[in-house]
């Protein structure tokens, strides 16, 4: 859990690729950087990154982004990555901002002979995006851990963690009531603290109920070690969202949960608001469809704490199997513990499986990755 916050952004990286050029600058108020190998081949890979925090340093200022994108500089792509305009929940900002980046690199550099959409957790759901509604401009893409449900779906699944934690250890974070309310000022959580805050959540609910503890844990998918980095991360993206939406899109009234060892405990419990706003403010623009046209590989690992398999993986299969686009989608997993916990060696696997389908036409296995 140490290396979440990178873990988010990137994944785990090689050696540093020697780069024989850097263009930066912005576009419509987004920094970008794009790197060009010293064997560059005409190729190009539009990369998107994931949640950042509010307030958090940028991808375009990490001293690492050249090592983090070995595995696309060493195979002669360059590599062009936007900031987008602004952080925290930003798939559709990042759709925009990207396409926008990739005319720039055209109008620049020329049409590249290959195009691919690569992307890291909220990244990966960019990349999804792109190819459903952009896919006229690209080969493929290799979304990593992507936010690949329905927007609305994925950071409902972080409110009703709030909803039901809060109702059965009341007072260890922050209530719903408060997070949403816009008469507090906002306030992102400093990521500094996060592991401090992490150790005080736990001690908190063991205190309380170590079992329940492990049973809610597991409700949700998580290992109990992961779930107070879980809720101090859960509480930034949803306080985000509050703001941008100016205000609730989620209700939870109707709703039943279950799943846990006392399911009318935690109704009567949760916490319970109801929508203010209309959640297509935030999320209608690139509503997740899974009608994509080009190839698709999509590398998850087995255990993530942030996005789990189900989220990640089955909802969007599911989209494009109703769409009747299986044919373009093929699923990859390894043994990962943790969001984005990847290999360079893994990485670089599925990226070469996905650039042999295109070649050949022959449409990539799917299955286990060592």
């Amino acid at each position: 859990m140490k290396k979440l916050l990178i873990l988010l952004l990137f994944a785990t990286t090689t050696f540093a690729q020697n780069v024989a050029k850097i263009d930066t600058g912005a576009i419509n108020g987004a920094n970008y950087r794009i790197l060009f190998p010293e064997n560059w081949k005409g190729k190009l890979v539009m990369y998107a990154h994931g949640y950042e925090f509010m307030g958090s340093p940028r991808q375009s200022r990490n001293p690492d982004f050249i090592k983090r994108m070995s595995t696309f500089l060493e195979r002669g792509f360059a590599v062009a990555a936007s900031d987008y305009q602004f952080q925290g929940f930003a798939l559709p900002q990042g759709v925009d901002d990207t396409e926008a980046l990739r005319q720039y690199f055209i109008g620049k550099y020329g049409k590249p002979d290959s195009t691919f959409m690569v992307g890291h957790s909220m990244g990966g759901g960019i990349s999804l995006a792109t190819i459903e509604n952009f896919g006229d401009n690209y080969h493929g893409a290799l979304p990593l851990c992507p936010f690949a449900s329905r927007p609305y779906l994925q950071c409902r699944k972080e409110f009703d963690i709030y909803a039901t934690f809060n109702g059965l250890f009341p007072n260890v974070v922050t209530s719903l009531k408060d997070i949403f309310d816009l008469n507090k000022p906002y306030q992102a959580q400093d990521s500094r603290k996060m592991f401090s805050r992490a150790k005080e959540i736990k001690a908190a609910i063991f205190a309380k109920d170590s079992l329940l503890a492990l049973a809610f844990a597991k409700r949700f998918d998580l290992k109990i070690d992961d779930l107070p980095m879980s809720l101090f991360f859960n509480e930034n993206v949803l306080r985000d969202i509050a703001q941008k939406a100016k205000g609730n899109p989620f209700d939870n009234t109707n709703t039943l949960y279950s799943g846990f060892p006392n399911d009318l405990e935690v109704n009567k419990k949760a916490e319970r608001l109801p929508a203010t706003v209309d959640a297509k403010i935030i999320f209608g623009k690139y509503e997740r469809s899974g009608n994509i046209n080009k190839p698709v590989v999509l590398m998850h690992t087995i255990y993530d704490q942030l996005i789990p398999p189900t989220y990640g993986v089955s909802n969007f299969e599911n989209m494009v199997r109703q769409q009747t686009k299986d044919q373009y989608f093929t699923v990859k997993y390894t043994n990962g513990q943790g969001h984005c916990n990847f290999t360079p060696k893994q990485t670089a696997i599925a990226f070469d499986e996905l650039r042999n389908w295109v070649k050949t036409g022959v449409k990539a296995k799917a299955g286990f990755v060592e």
